[in-house]
């Protein structure tokens, strides 16, 4: 015997709503207890304004069941298409909030967009604003991050080496949005602060791991036919991936993505989503009668 410890490894488990088509991820290192979230959902019904906490509450059951302490709740970007449940979960756990360092931005743009100072110039509500390079832990297990926007100045993706997941020779990444599975293709660049050709670097930096590296998504829109699935290779989208495989230029992929992008219906949860999320989950400060709203921009014609 070495003497030496175990490699640290962390199990992942994925979590899916079919309302938003959204999945969640549990990364819990056994041999220290400690555990992280990745993109946790709030439910929310638009028509009645009402959240619930049933989907977030299914990832605090299993953190239970584990023993487990929550360290973290990492969102990869502020989403359009969901709310997070990160301020429900942090009130319940005490674990920080991590995003993008550039979440600033995304809070400006939507804030002047909405006519809303409080999002645009009030204090952040993140524990942790993540840098390219930054590292934090989970429980023994080191977790970097890389700036990945396109889809959002924010993104980022949260990248593990080779051996560091169980049942994994291979190294892993958690995406967000930047990439689907490859028949999805990549994700929308007309958000403000979005950017296709951001986007296809980004992308770029992701296939140029390992082939074998195994590729986790925030989201997945699957066609009729096929269920939905959290992930894939980094060999299966260099091969496979509708918008960016087999070697597509930037400039025929830009044009792609914008092309497509000017065809697509806004998401339907795209306004409370990020009024909410851009406040790390948490709903607008109550006006003077006691109630929470939200805004909507409007327009004639």
């Amino acid at each position: 015997m070495s003497g030496h410890p175990a490699a640290a490894q962390l199990a992942v488990e994925p979590f899916f709503d079919a309302d938003s088509a959204t999945w969640s991820y549990l990364l819990h290192d056994a041999s220290t207890g400690d555990c992280a979230l990745i993109d946790p959902v709030l439910d929310f019904d638009a028509a009645s304004g009402r959240c619930t906490t049933a989907s977030a509450q299914r990832l605090l059951d299993r953190v239970a069941e584990l023993g487990a302490r929550m360290q973290w709740i990492l969102e990869t970007h502020v989403h359009a298409d969901h709310l997070s449940a990160a301020a429900w979960l942090r009130r319940r756990t005490g674990a920080r909030i991590g995003i993008g360092t550039r979440v600033v931005d995304v809070r400006h743009a939507f804030g002047k967009l909405l006519a809303d100072p409080e999002l645009g110039a009030g204090e952040l509500p993140f524990d942790r604003l993540f840098a390219d390079g930054d590292v934090i832990q989970v429980g023994r297990v080191p977790l970097r991050v890389w700036s990945t926007p396109g889809h959002t100045p924010a993104c980022v993706t949260y990248v593990l080496e080779s051996g560091a997941v169980q049942g994994l020779a291979a190294g892993a990444a958690f995406v967000g949005d930047t990439l689907f599975m490859p028949d999805c293709g990549s994700a929308r660049c007309d958000f403000p602060g979005g950017d296709a050709h951001a986007l296809y670097r980004s992308a770029q930096r992701l296939l140029s791991l390992p082939p074998e590296t195994q590729l986790y998504f925030c989201h997945d829109y699957p066609p009729a036919g096929r269920a939905a699935r959290f992930g894939t290779t980094v060999a299966d989208q260099r091969a496979n991936n509708i918008h960016l495989g087999r070697a597509r230029s930037q400039d025929e992929f830009v044009r792609l993505r914008t092309a497509r992008d000017a065809a697509l219906a806004l998401p339907r949860l795209l306004w409370p989503s990020v009024q909410v999320n851009a406040r790390a989950g948490d709903l607008p400060a109550p006006v003077s009668g006691g109630g929470r709203f939200l805004r909507l921009p409007v327009s004639l014609g």
